[in-house]
């Protein structure tokens, strides 16, 4: 209360916050008339004449920042839209393009004009020469914005490019090499990966990542933060297994041979499901070593078997099993599930099982995001996550006031005790909407419901179109068309995200567009996208969500609290009810989810922060080697530590120097090295290690040099560059499968009563010390041994190998059952992963 009351005398932290962005705005628009004056050929002067401004001489006291020509970029992009488009920029959207443009996150509701705000950041970012990502949830709304807009930015000297689907090596370069490139986040996100597979400079397309703008920035940031990215590639594993393993799963009997946790939405199998699965399989312990990988296939078919549905997780189209995005309802073609679930699907449907892959590179959306050097986003819908932007990202919400007042009814849900009750409700709601005259927008949350409420009204003769993912290709049109007199649209949560429902003609007198929501869903951000369809630009609207005690979100989250205020309410059946105390509870229903998944994709993060430094070390190493003509002086250490390394195993400081197993260290150098190392070479009477490590060393180097003439200097140099390439590469997809491995069991650690995060850390650590070891070793090993025939040899060597390569959400990012793992080996020189800071040998390895 107390809190209310300050607020309304000194207004709240957002009000405060576009006080002080007014100023700008009155700048902006003082500059108007001056732009209206100039002609269009002194108009697109203006992009040169800024870019001087900017880099003006190498003196930085005379050149000017982005934020001083701020005022006049703005005003010239807002004079350019009215002559280009015949749109002019409201004074909100200067807000919001000033907010972006500051690194933050633009909250503007529906039809406020998002897509025109973000060129006014894009224009004075661009100027910078360093590229600017506008980053959109699907393909046609890159294409179709990047077209739209690109009449502002060639009128005003700018290059727009299309990150899309299908594109080839040069297309991307192409548009990445443009002023801004539009795209998906999918697109921007694996570009990043496949620059860091590539084996030439010449192919590398992204670029540096300076700014980006994300639009619809709640469900790329947190909707989709929960499955990272995945290119991976087949791995030589049988199918037969997930046939087996399928043909077992219907005489597993719930509750008592396994036990399904909704909320969590795992599924356990019990002491009893796991005697009849040894049974059934034929092996006496699941749990030994040997039957692992048996195990696995176990869980993942009882998992696809009972908490993913046909026609709501995924449905099957040409004999495919293909992903439903959960939050957006669209067909996510090309995406697999990993770890072996997409194959237990298929083996359910009784369709093809393709070949299980192997993660060859992989990163979040959080972590991607995160390496732009400012990031911005807009959306109708942030507020509620607020927090967890500040968090993880570090970006703050600023909500935009609307352009004209929004008049949209939000009516109380209407809640009944059973789902038949609530859809018969729906459905006389719908007859009556449409008898009326008035638009209707039915938002559902699955695929079959949509197609159930369809056949309904089929029965009852009333025309309406079903958007959803199975009829997906017409979607502008069926949006476009939802607000004309007597529609009804049925839609699944994509509900056309990015394109505007405009009223036909009478329509708002009829009430405008009304929004019928069928469920909530488990995230208050979704409802509120679906209801923010209707009312835009102070229409008319309004809204109401029909419920039931069977929906999932009320019977796993507050079902018993609410149904036992419906029994001492006395409500009969058919009858709904609107209470208060029934909004509260399904407003904390809600929040607990929310609570729930934040928790899921905070752990992600935390351990993918351990995986993302590991991964920022080895791409610097394969960007480097990729990127530098000459890596001779890497070589040259890489020689040195390594003769050093193989000293260190055999050293004792205890002894003199012909004492030490002296033939065991010629075997092991002459390996490494092949070479010619002979005892007598130490028969010196002033030897000790030093000088031991010296003989190495000059001996190593000298078959090095050898080499190096024998095949020719600039042939020895593309040499070392595609052998430390491929073997950085080998080794790096071995090590992604054996940190999933230790991720898998981690969890188990809590029994122990150890933190697991802290110790997937450490042990994260001495195996990726392991790695590098490894890396050092493999690569100097092939090097030394290699014999180039023929120059075309080379050529060979360049070329990748032709891999299919699959791009894909992981499905899960929790750790889960432990598994067998490489362990890896820290050397002595290496810092102890104890983190002392103390070398290994003279802390834990002493």
């Amino acid at each position: 209360m107390v809190f209310s009351l300050l607020t309304k005398i000194f207004g709240s932290n957002n009000d405060r916050q576009i006080k002080k962005i007014m100023p700008l705005v009155e700048q902006i628009n003082a500059l108007e008339d001056g732009m209206k004056a100039l002609t269009d050929e002194e108009m697109a002067a203006k992009t040169l004449e800024f870019r001087a401004r900017l880099s003006k001489g190498k003196n930085p006291e005379s050149s000017e920042s982005l934020d001083d020509l701020l005022p006049e970029a703005f005003a010239i992009v807002r004079e350019a839209a009215v002559r280009t488009l015949g749109m002019r920029h409201y004074d909100v959207q200067l807000i919001g393009g000033i907010a972006l443009h500051r690194g933050m996150i633009s909250e503007m509701k529906t039809g406020e004009g998002k897509t025109l705000m973000s060129t006014l950041p894009a224009y004075l970012n661009a100027l910078s020469g360093r590229g600017v990502h506008v980053v959109t949830v699907n393909d046609y709304l890159a294409k179709r914005d990047a077209e739209w807009m690109d009449a502002i930015y060639s009128f005003l000297g700018l290059r727009v490019g299309v990150i899309i689907h299908n594109l080839n090596d040069a297309q991307r370069r192409e548009a990445y090499s443009a002023d801004i490139t539009y795209g998906t986040n999918n697109e921007f996100g694996f570009d990043y990966l496949r620059d860091n597979m590539k084996f030439d400079r010449e192919s590398l397309a992204q670029g540096e990542l300076n700014f980006a703008i994300v639009d619809e920035v709640d469900s790329i940031l947190i909707d989709e933060a929960r499955t990272p990215l995945i290119i991976s590639g087949p791995a030589e594993k049988s199918t037969h297994m997930y046939h087996q393993v399928n043909t077992i799963i219907p005489s597993f009997v719930a509750e008592t041979d396994y036990s399904i946790d909704e909320e969590a939405k795992s599924v356990t199998l019990t002491e009893e499901g796991v005697a009849k699965g040894e049974k059934l399989l034929g092996v006496e312990n699941l749990y030994d070593p040997k039957n692992i990988e048996t195990l696995h296939h176990l869980n993942q078919a009882l998992k696809a078997h009972t908490l993913f549905k046909r026609d709501v997780d995924y449905i099957v189209k040409n004999d495919e099993v293909v992903i439903v995005d959960e939050f957006t309802g669209r067909l996510m073609e090309g995406r697999r599930y990993s770890e072996g679930l997409h194959q237990a699907l298929e083996a359910k449907e009784n369709v093809k099982i393709a070949n299980e892959n192997q993660t060859l590179a992989s990163i979040t959306f959080q972590n991607y995001f995160r390496m732009y050097e400012k990031l911005s986003g807009m959306t109708g819908t942030a507020e509620t996550e607020a927090a967890e932007f500040k968090k993880i990202y570090n970006l703050d919400v600023l909500v935009i006031p609307t352009h004209k007042p929004m008049i949209r009814k939000d009516m109380p849900d209407v809640i009944y005790k059973t789902k038949k009750e609530k859809y018969e409700a729906a459905i006389k709601e719908i007859i009556r909407l449409h008898k009326k005259g008035q638009p209707v927008l039915v938002g559902t949350i699955s695929i079959d419901v949509s197609e159930d409420l369809s056949r309904q009204l089929e029965k009852r003769n009333i025309k309406h179109t079903v958007l959803n993912a199975k009829h997906h290709k017409a979607e502008a049109e069926i949006v476009a068309a939802a607000g004309q007199k007597g529609a009804v649209t049925i839609s699944t949560n994509m509900a056309g995200r990015g394109t505007d429902i405009v009223l036909g003609e009478g329509v708002k007198e009829l009430g405008g567009l009304h929004i019928l929501g069928t469920s909530r869903h488990e995230s208050r951000r979704i409802d509120n996208q679906l209801r923010g369809r209707s009312g835009r630009q102070g229409d008319e609207g309004s809204s109401r969500f029909y419920l039931s005690l069977e929906d999932d979100l009320l019977r796993i989250f507050g079902g018993e609290r609410i149904s036992s205020i419906m029994d001492r309410l006395g409500i009969d059946e058919g009858e709904p009810i609107e209470h208060n105390l029934i909004s509260r509870a399904i407003e904390n229903a809600q929040s607990k989810v929310e609570g729930h998944n934040f928790e899921i994709r905070k752990q992600l993060i935390e351990y993918d922060d351990v995986m993302n430094q590991q991964r920022e070390v080895i791409y610097r190493q394969r960007r480097q080697a990729l990127t530098e003509e000459n890596l001779k002086d890497e070589f040259l250490q890489m020689i040195e530590e390594r003769c050093w390394d193989i000293l260190e195993i055999f050293e004792d400081e205890k002894l003199p120097v012909p004492d030490w197993d002296i033939e065991g260290l010629c075997d092991t150098f002459n390996r490494q090295f092949n070479c010619t190392l002979q005892p007598s070479d130490f028969d010196r009477e002033d030897i000790d290690g030093e000088k031991a490590g010296r003989i190495m060393v000059d001996k190593a180097l000298e078959k090095y040099v050898e080499k190096e003439t024998l095949i020719g200097d600039a042939e020895f140099r593309q040499l070392e560059k595609y052998v430390m390439l491929q073997t950085v590469d080998s080794l790096w997809k071995d090590h992604l499968l054996n940190m999933d491995h230790l991720k898998e069991g981690i969890g188990l650690r809590s029994y122990a009563q150890q933190n697991p995060l802290v110790i997937y850390k450490k042990e994260g650590f001495e195996m990726f010390q392991g790695l590098i070891d490894r890396i050092r070793e493999q690569t100097l090993n092939i090097l030394f041994r290699i014999q180039i025939v023929n120059p075309d040899d080379l050529n060979q060597i360049r070329k990748p190998k032709n891999e299919k390569l699959t791009l894909s959400h992981s499905d899960s990012s929790a750790p889960r059952e432990p598994v067998k793992r490489t362990e890896a080996k820290t050397g002595r020189n290496d810092p102890c992963p104890c983190g002392s800071g103390k070398k290994y040998k003279k802390c834990c390895g002493a």
